[in-house]
């Protein structure tokens, strides 16, 4: 499969400095899982920024 980088980064909101994987979501999203972590992109821009990739997180962001 191809990776879409440059398609990918016009979506990617991923904040933290030097990440390897950014825009690459085939490395990225295995990366998060393996960790109980979700991808920047699953977040709010505000909520992005903390750096906290939890599942509580992302269920406190979107009020679930």
């Amino acid at each position: 499969m191809e990776c879409k980088k440059e398609e990918n980064l016009k979506d990617c909101n991923c904040s933290y400095p030097g990440c390897s994987r950014k825009g690459v979501c085939c490395d990225c999203l295995p990366y998060h899982l393996k960790m109980r972590q979700l991808p920047a992109c699953c977040f709010p821009d505000d909520v992005e920024k903390t750096y906290d990739r939890s599942f509580e997180k992302f269920a406190e962001a979107w009020d679930l």
